[in-house]
């Protein structure tokens, strides 16, 4: 039986969050893509909290467009300052079954180069 994108991308999603887990000391940095969009944010999974958040929709963010790398960059970057504001410096980097490449690799190195560790 073929099965759509989606529904690998979920079973991949599925096999990674068996072994990534946020904590209060190392939360998880979620991401999430579409063709137009990027957006992240980091969880405590442990209490079930959103601690901060940053999309390529918002209003600060227009001007760019989360559909190519320099707006992915732009949400990290947005989404290291939030993580810094709330004393956030160590986090687990979860892609969320998407391809380490293009928009999510730049992403996760954009977050590397404002300082947060993973």
């Amino acid at each position: 039986m073929a099965r759509t994108t989606r529904e690998l991308r979920e079973r991949r999603h599925a096999r990674i969050r068996k072994n990534i887990a946020g904590t209060a000391q190392r939360p998880r940095v979620a991401v999430s893509r579409t063709n137009k969009h990027i957006s992240a944010q980091i969880i405590d999974d442990e209490q079930g909290r959103t601690l901060c958040a940053a999309s390529s929709v918002e209003a600060t963010l227009k001007s760019s467009t989360g559909g190519n790398v320099e707006g992915a960059k732009a949400v990290a970057a947005l989404l290291a300052q939030r993580a810094k504001a709330a004393n956030i410096s160590q986090v687990v980097f979860d892609r969320g079954g998407f391809d380490y490449h293009g928009r999510v690799a730049a992403f996760a190195d954009q977050l590397r180069a404002d300082g947060l560790e993973f």
